[in-house]
């Protein structure tokens, strides 16, 4: 019989459609004998239904008329082998896929039969025949409409009492396969964006309802996993790592955007019951109670992963009760979100042995029984620090005061965290105007469109406000708003705030973020970056203007910006002052971009990867010029931002360009003029005149003595050492053969051996300078850069003089044109005086250095 199955037929044909299901229905049993024929029959039946569905009715005519999803059935049942159950999926996945014909989808759904298929006990320990199910019941998924979803579903009094399809999905849907994962939630989509009423009603019910709380809780235990990363990286910084934070990062922004999706679908039961599950099982157990500053030992997730993971929910999860509710917890403790174990919920908590209790009036609190009003203190003209509030007994300080005290005092990464969580809640539009006074990061350009709204209403003749404060809204304006989410929290989520912070002013938590912002442009262990992203949050902040600063505040700016000032100067006179001009205006376009950019960052991922800092071999000594090239840079990214803000502050547009002098030309009477240069500068084999050129000798390899003349040379803000071989038929020019930077050459004669010059040799440009050719995430250590040591023997010790007085006056002529070119940046309106400078070069410190080559 099974012979000839494999007779010449016409492939695509009624017949051989015919003769596969009279073979398929005399299978009365699979085993090894037969096992292969069923397996192609199955896999011809799909294609010639698929092939039949476009060209020929006749073909489902048939299908349906031997009820061959019948026979399908009692194959599978009668086979006891996984392949036949693989073909069979794959068959089903194949033609309902494929199918066009409302009239054969609807067969297809509206059998009995398929439900059959969708409950069997298949062996899902294998994984391909797991996956291939998944893939069979996505395939049903895509073919769903307000018709065709009835046809899956079982109903009782008008409501769905089972809908196989989605049940059996979802228990895959924490599996450890992503592929499932992902098939499982495409499925679920489609589901939910049906908008059969019914179904919608039937998802929030127990126990389907389950899926949205192990959802979050899967999502729970990848926040713990992206945080062991996290912590791993900052004790151990590698490739390996970086690699696996950022895959991490990139599956849990996945899972959020799914749950946005599922947002979308438009269920209103659903978004109630994510935003519960998102509360009360990740943010109020493990987000906030994170964010405190003595974490308890206990707490699985560290700070700067929490506010990560918060920033995130509130940019992608868009729901308006909970990012105003999560908004409303930065009015909480810390302790208020922690379990009774850990600390006392009912109106006190333990403080060094004294016992702090609010009492009935909210402006009053009990310390040891005593009885202490700090309500006066809160003022717009006295903020309120956690210091202050401490000494006066209060011990509970809020998610806000956190993220502010990590801006004051975190580290890097607790900072760009905190700014990022302000950022994200100033750009959430979930979150009324209201709501972000009361947190005191309400843009000016917000505050100023309420309160001329309110001025054009007539409410209460508050127009007043707006022309002759501007600094927020009335207390009443937000009192309600905070207050709702307040007892909201209290009442459904048990989480009670007795923080005194509520009855403050938005005035006063508006000065709060001012004095944090500008207390951070004056820590030097933050990375420019970071403070550029503060300083962007700032600018959005403010007007144009300084009303909002008061005298403590412009007093150290002006005192930050003398001292960058002065570090930028000694960078003039540092080692790469041949770079420092032109790393400035980069680095102020780079500046003027990101704080007129939309928002500071628009990948939260980019948070982590400070944490992959390019690694060498060896640990380079604070001499070596490299990482002065890295101190320059942030000598001059940190001015540039000071600058920036003080031109903000004027009221004045920032220009494309820095202000600066223009190159000067070259003096006819100077060295480089003499031997023939341009601005171009020298190139290797090119000649030059050996005007005050100095004879000289140098082994670059050990016994291999080689003769020169030595010059050196500045033009404009570069200069250059040169080894140059005179021309044995040109008298007075040579070919230069060797060119090095001029800058940080430190020259010193030999204290034994007064015919003898040491010069420190640095590299050319910064490799950072050039991300290209830089070390870039998740590659390998590589070698440092290293500088190198020269050392030159004059034929006398005047020739030896005369190369060091040469080299000294071109260092200084450098470095003057540094500054000259410099100045009118350092003399703009507003800005403080250019200290004074020495005409003479720093005293030159040591540096590393490659084996001298002394003769």
């Amino acid at each position: 019989m099974w012979s000839s199955f494999w007779r010449s037929r016409d492939r695509f044909s009624l017949d051989e459609l015919r003769y596969l299901i009279d073979q398929l229905q005399k299978v009365q049993i699979v085993n090894n004998d037969n096992k292969n024929f069923v397996i192609e029959a199955l896999r011809s039946i799909s294609e010639l239904i698929t092939y039949g569905d476009q060209h020929d009715s006749n073909y489902f005519d048939f299908f349906m008329e031997r009820q061959v999803m019948g026979e399908f059935v009692r194959i599978l049942k009668v086979s006891g082998t996984v392949s036949i159950s693989l073909q069979l999926l794959q068959t089903m996945s194949i033609m309902i896929q494929n199918l066009k014909s409302e009239r054969a989808i609807y067969y297809m759904i509206n059998n009995e039969h398929i439900n059959i298929l969708i409950t069997y006990s298949f062996d899902f320990r294998n994984e391909e025949l797991l996956s291939h199910y998944i893939s069979f019941l996505r395939a049903i998924s895509g073919k769903l409409d307000k018709n065709t979803i009835s046809l899956l579903v079982k109903t009782q009094n008008e409501e769905v009492v089972s809908f196989p399809l989605y049940v059996e999905a979802i228990r895959f849907a924490s599996n450890e396969d992503s592929m499932i994962r992902t098939a499982v939630r495409a499925l679920t989509l489609n589901v939910y964006h049906v908008g059969d009423e019914s179904v919608n009603r039937f998802v929030v019910k127990t126990p389907q309802a389950d899926y949205f709380s192990n959802l979050i809780t899967f999502f729970q235990k990848q926040c713990i996993y992206l945080n062991g990363l996290v912590s791993e990286t900052l004790k151990n910084p590698n490739s390996h790592t970086t690699t696996a934070i950022v895959n991490a990062v990139d599956e849990i922004e996945d899972n959020l955007y799914y749950i946005s999706d599922v947002i979308s679908a438009g269920i209103s039961d659903v978004g109630r019951l994510i935003t519960d599950n998102i509360l009360q099982l990740l943010i109020f157990p493990l987000l906030l109670p994170s964010l405190q500053l003595d974490a308890v030992n206990d707490i699985q997730i560290g700070a700067s992963t929490s506010l990560y993971l918060l920033c995130c929910i509130l940019r992608i999860v868009k729901i308006k009760d909970l990012a105003n509710t999560i908004a409303a917890s930065l009015f909480c403790p810390p302790e208020a979100f922690v379990s009774d174990s850990e600390t006392t919920l009912k109106g006190y908590v333990p403080d060094h042995g004294h016992e702090t209790q609010l009492t009935e009036n909210k402006n009053v609190i009990e310390v040891d029984g005593c009885s202490n009003n700090i309500m006066p203190s809160l003022s717009s003209s006295s903020p309120v620090h956690p210091e202050d509030i401490i000494s006066k007994g209060v011990s509970r300080l809020t998610l806000r005061d956190a993220l502010l005290s990590y801006i004051t005092a975190g580290d890097d990464l607790q900072v760009l965290s905190s700014l990022s969580m302000l950022t994200t809640l100033l750009q959430t539009k979930e979150l009324d105007a209201t709501m972000l006074d009361a947190l005191g990061i309400l843009p000016q350009r917000k505050q100023n469109k309420k309160l001329l709204l309110q001025a054009l209403v007539g409410e209460d003749s508050r127009e007043d406000q707006f022309f002759l404060s501007g600094r927020g809204f009335i207390r009443d304006g937000f009192s309600c708003e905070l207050d709702g989410y307040l007892q909201n929290l209290k009442e459904q989520y048990g989480v009670s705030c007795s923080s005194l912070e509520v009855g403050t002013s938005p005035s006063v938590h508006r000065f709060h973020v001012l004095d944090a912002l500008v207390t951070l442009f004056s820590r030097s262990n933050i990375s420019p970056e970071t403070l550029w992203d503060g300083g962007w949050l700032l600018r959005q902040l403010l007007l144009y203007s300084e009303a909002e600063f008061n005298n403590q505040h412009l007093e150290l700016l002006r005192d930050l910006y003398k001292n960058c000032t002065s570090a930028l100067l000694e960078e003039a006179r540092g080692t790469w002052p041949d770079l420092l001009v032109t790393v400035l205006c980069d680095e102020w376009k780079r500046c003027k971009r990101a704080m007129e950019a939309p928002s500071p960052r628009k990948e939260l991922k980019c948070m982590f990867l400070p944490l992959d800092k390019p690694s060498f071999d060896d640990v380079l000594p604070s001499e070596s010029s490299f990482v002065a090239g890295e101190r320059m840079c942030k000598v001059v990214k940190v001015f540039v931002l000071l600058h920036q803000l003080q031109i903000f502050s004027l009221g004045r547009a920032l220009p494309e360009q820095p202000p600066t002098c223009p190159p000067s030309k070259i003096p006819e009477n100077s060295r480089a003029g003499n031997a023939g240069l341009d601005v171009s500068g020298p190139k290797l084999g090119s000649e030059l005149r050996l005007v005050d050129a100095v004879p000289c000798r140098i082994a670059f390899e050990r016994g291999k003595v080689r003769h020169f003349f030595f010059l050196a040379i500045s033009v404009g803000a570069s200069g250059w050492i040169l080894l140059a071989e005179e021309l044995p038929l040109k008298k007075h020019y040579g070919i230069i053969c060797v060119v090095a930077p001029l800058a940080k050459s430190d020259p010193a004669i030999d204290q034994k051996y007064s015919r003898w010059l040491h010069l420190q040799i640095r590299p050319s440009t910064l490799p950072f300078l050039d991300p290209a050719k830089f070390i870039t995430h998740g590659k390998a250590k590589t070698k440092a850069p290293v500088d190198g040591r020269w050392t030159l023997a004059f034929m006398d010790d005047e020739s030896c003089k005369s190369a060091l007085s040469m080299t000294l006056e071109e260092i200084d002529l450098q470095s003057n044109e540094v500054e000259k070119r410099l100045k009118p940046l350092l003399n703009h309106e507003g800005a403080i005086d250019v200290p004074d400078t020495s005409t003479h070069p720093p005293e030159a410190s040591s540096s590393t250095a490659t084996p001298s080559n002394s003769l």
